[in-house]
């Protein structure tokens, strides 16, 4: 019998205890001591004390050795067990405490269960073209003109046109129209397993009164009532729509609409981007309440007329006539005691219009500017009152950098947009280095790493810099909670328990 058999078996007589002492002997004993059974060992020679398991009735050890020792032996097994069982069932309770809501999707589907979830679908939405598996369409929903992280190439679409009007829609003559539809695609989803990314209004975050969202587990919500206010729970709107699709798909919206109201536009140039700020601050305290930017429109042509290549602020105002002529009027004075070197008003509806569509052109024009670059854009937003500052060290940056980037922005709120222009992959490392830099200034400034664009992939390391892990946390509490199996959107949004710092300089 093997020594490791021997071991572990109690010992139930003498004869065979007598037995197992002598070939435990022949493994253990020191040289020159005998080892035949009955043999009488020297009196000079130490007495040799043989130790069997806990389990044995020849154990020599104390009692309350021998307990320690078993419970230990158990408790080894105990958490042996737990690990084996965590290891075959990521989404157990013991678990799912633990872990990242990220490292919860270890199992997703495998390419047999995708092919099966595609005739699924299929047969639920049944017609031509209504679930797109085609190479090239995956490509181009799994890929963004103003995104360069790792594209991540789609196993199947089922396109929404009522939702998203996409380039590929053509391929779509049947689709789901209803919340109906986009439940039983979330139940097929949950059975194998597989990932949803749903797009559409991405992050309008503003205007909205209520919602209808289809969870993870197929329920349909319905986030509050119509009344115009309500104290009534949890802002639930808000949650789904800050959520970017990780806690569920948004089929229904009601809005909040104003209506469209007599308007003026004007335009105002000074000398640096402090002065225009410090007049947009005045003038926001009042009762009624970039240069690079301005060549490059001149120079990709998209207007009339050329503008003075200088810091630029546009204004819309609003109201009926006689308010707007007060407003005009004290804008104007306001800018021209902060150093406004042109102030004009449009005088015609269209030309408003083209005056307006000026900063609407930044993206197209600085490109169109800087044939044989690409653009990386971004966005912060900071109180009003620190906006020069994030401004001024921004320019400095880049400049000391030897980076070229279009200022613009929604200077009445703080909002700071970014587009930061580069040719090579050597160049890319660059701009991403400094728009890590940006992001922290922005929070270092009490503001945020994202005013619009949205958080996702780029920006979800910043989250507990601005939040703190305290809040962070409980975002991915409400994630594992909404989402167990991690189905919605995943990998956006909640940061990721390594550190991203390294990675820039």
């Amino acid at each position: 019998m093997p020594l490791k058999t021997l071991l572990q078996r109690p010992l139930v007589n003498a004869a065979r205890s007598s037995w197992t002492r002598a070939q435990l002997l022949r493994f253990s004993s020191p040289r020159g001591m005998s080892t035949t059974p009955g043999a009488t060992t020297p009196s000079s020679a130490p007495r040799r004390v043989l130790r069997y398991s806990p389990w044995s009735k020849d154990f020599s050890g104390s009692l309350k050795s021998r307990i320690l020792l078993q419970s230990a032996f158990y408790a080894v097994c105990i958490v042996t067990a737990i690990e084996l069982v965590d290891s075959y069932l990521p989404f157990s309770s013991v678990s799912q405490s633990k872990k990242n809501v990220a490292e919860k999707a270890l199992h997703y589907a495998s390419p047999h269960e995708i092919r099966l979830a595609i005739d699924e679908l299929r047969s639920a939405l049944p017609g031509v073209n209504a679930v797109v598996t085609d190479s090239n369409a995956l490509k181009t929903y799994g890929f963004s003109e103003n995104s360069y992280h790792p594209a991540s190439p789609h196993s199947v679409v089922v396109s929404f046109y009522h939702l998203h009007p996409h380039p590929f829609t053509h391929l779509a003559q049947v689709r789901p129209t209803c919340t109906a539809d986009v439940v039983n695609i979330v139940n097929i989803s949950r059975k194998y397993r597989i990932p949803v990314t749903a797009y559409s209004g991405a992050t309008s975050l503003e205007g909205h009164t209520s919602g209808t969202a289809v969870l993870p587990n197929g329920e349909v919500i319905k986030t509050r009532s119509r009344a115009r206010k309500s104290a009534a729970g949890f802002d639930t709107t808000k949650l789904f729509i800050g959520a970017e699709g990780t806690l569920g798909i948004v089929t229904e919206v009601t809005l909040r609409l104003a209506p469209v109201i007599p308007t003026k536009v004007a335009m105002a140039q000074f000398p640096d981007v402090e002065h225009a700020v410090s007049a947009v601050q005045e003038i926001l305290n009042t009762p009624y309440g970039p240069h690079i930017l301005m060549n490059a429109i001149n120079s990709a042509g998209l207007v009339d007329h050329p503008y003075p290549v200088e810091d630029t602020l546009f204004f819309k105002i609003q109201g009926d006539p006689a308010s707007i002529k007060n407003t005009s009027k004290a804008v104007q004075e306001i800018v021209s005691k902060h150093g406004s070197s042109r102030f004009e008003f449009a005088s015609t509806d269209e030309e408003a219009d083209d005056l307006w569509q000026n900063r609407k052109y930044a993206l197209m024009s600085t490109l169109a500017a800087n044939p044989g670059t690409r653009c990386w854009t971004t966005d912060v937003c900071v109180p009003v009152s620190r906006l020069p500052q994030l401004v001024f060290e921004t320019k400095k940056d880049l400049a000391d950098s030897g980076i070229q980037s279009t200022i613009v922005g929604h200077v009445g709120d703080g909002n700071f947009h970014a587009l930061i222009l580069f040719r090579d992959d050597s160049e890319l490392q660059a701009v991403s280095d400094a728009v890590h830099r940006l992001v922290h200034r922005a929070i270092g400034l009490d503001g945020t790493c994202t005013g619009e664009h949205g958080v996702g992939v780029g920006k979800k390391e910043y989250l507990t810099a601005e939040l703190g892990e305290g809040t962070v946390e409980l975002m991915k509490v409400i994630k594992r909670a909404i989402d167990p199996l991690n189905l919605m959107n995943p990998g956006k949004l909640y940061p990721d328990t390594e550190r991203s710092n390294e990675k820039h300089h």
